[in-house]
């Protein structure tokens, strides 16, 4: 009896053991060991090194609570190690891709990257001179429309990678049943100008050249500092108002937008700064002119054959002329139909605000000719 009852406890004990071992968390989270890399001004995205791979988490920009997407980044060259955490898996670097915008094309074409890119959207819009001839030559896919692409040239191209530009409540389920993983480049949703310029770094991992992308972005990040650091104790900063009305309304960035920070960062006062925007705000002219009337400088960025003059202000609505800036022929123009403002300065901004430093405090920038600003002509 007494070994009977031992035999029992035996198999019970085992029982129990076995158990508990099947309760046990599994090898994917008592193994992976991650370091994770230092992003310094970037809000949008989170990056860590793995055993064999490298994660990067997209945070989800209109709920940071949540992500819009994980990837696991690869070497092609190496073997898919065997545990891995949950996320797409991208085989770097990438060598057939498709980019959706001109401006990621211009990054790629400063990280020497240009070769990697199979197809682009938007090609009207696309100004590098490599990929329009490249395009006419029938070795670069045109996918047409970003906001409505051509699924059938995608298929063609099957590209390694989507590099696009997400928007609120904008699914991709016709490009997501390809199975090809799409990038979420949301750095146009940062909100301060070195944090876009930052996404430089994601980018240079997913193309191999991740040495380069960070060497460039220190230097963007160390002239950036420069600049700020030197006007900042400056007492005299002017009031700067933006853009112009467009029908019955005029768009201006919010007080806690991308230009609103600019603006600071080039010692000037903004009169929309108590505002908690990160976008714009439509606002009334009359709106406009109550806070801004007494403005030192208005900027106006726009896209035409000829260059914008003061005619054409007061010709397009006549109060235009009741500002101060205008009175004192204050007003600094950038055409973008030939300057590429939007191409280049979102992973450029130590350019523009060298410019708009330049602009509102001369002395102090006396060497410096604004590049993308220029006083109108009568």
């Amino acid at each position: 009896m007494k070994r009977l009852f031992i035999h029992i406890i035996t198999i019970a004990t085992t029982i129990a053991l076995l158990i508990a071992c099947s309760n046990k968390p599994s090898s994917q989270h008592t193994t992976l060991e991650e370091r994770n890399i230092v992003v310094e001004h970037a809000q949008g995205f989170r990056m860590a090194q793995g055993n064999g791979y490298c994660r990067i988490e997209i945070v989800n920009p209109w709920d940071t609570t949540a992500l819009l997407r994980t990837y696991i980044l690869i070497d092609s060259h190496d073997t898919i190690p065997s545990i891995l955490p949950d996320g797409t898996i991208i085989r770097t670097p990438l060598c057939n891709s498709l980019v959706f915008s001109s401006v990621h094309c211009s990054l790629l074409n400063e990280l020497q990257c240009l070769d990697a890119i199979g197809g682009i959207c938007d090609s009207e819009y696309n100004y590098l001179e490599e990929l329009q001839s490249r395009i006419q030559a029938g070795t670069l896919i045109d996918a047409g429309n970003s906001t409505s692409p051509d699924i059938e040239q995608i298929i063609e191209l099957n590209p390694d990678a989507i590099l696009l530009s997400p928007f609120e409540n904008v699914r991709h389920d016709r490009i997501e049943k390809t199975g090809i993983p799409i990038i979420e480049c949301a750095d146009y949703m940062e909100n301060t100008p070195l944090g876009r310029a930052e996404w430089m770094r994601l980018i240079g991992r997913l193309y191999g050249c991740e040495e380069r992308a960070d060497s460039l972005y220190n230097c963007i990040k160390e002239s950036y500092r420069q600049t700020a650091q030197h006007i900042s104790a400056v007492e005299n900063k002017p009031l700067v108002i933006t853009e112009r009305r467009i029908g019955q309304v005029w768009y201006v960035p919010g007080g806690n937008s991308y230009m609103a920070r600019l603006l600071s960062d080039a010692g000037a006062r903004y009169p929309w700064s108590d505002n908690n925007n990160t976008g714009s705000i439509a606002l009334s002219f009359e709106s406009v002119l109550e806070r801004g009337q007494d403005a030192d400088f208005w900027l106006i960025k726009y896209h035409a054959h000829n260059d914008l003059i003061y005619n054409n202000l007061k010709e397009e609505y006549a109060p235009n002329a009741r500002f101060k800036a205008f009175e004192k022929r204050n007003i600094y123009g950038c055409n973008t139909q030939y300057l590429r403002y939007y191409e280049e300065t979102p992973f450029h901004p130590e350019r523009l605000l060298l410019d708009l430093a330049a602009i509102f405090h001369p002395t102090h920038f006396s060497e410096h000719t604004p590049y993308y600003f220029s006083l109108l002509n009568e």
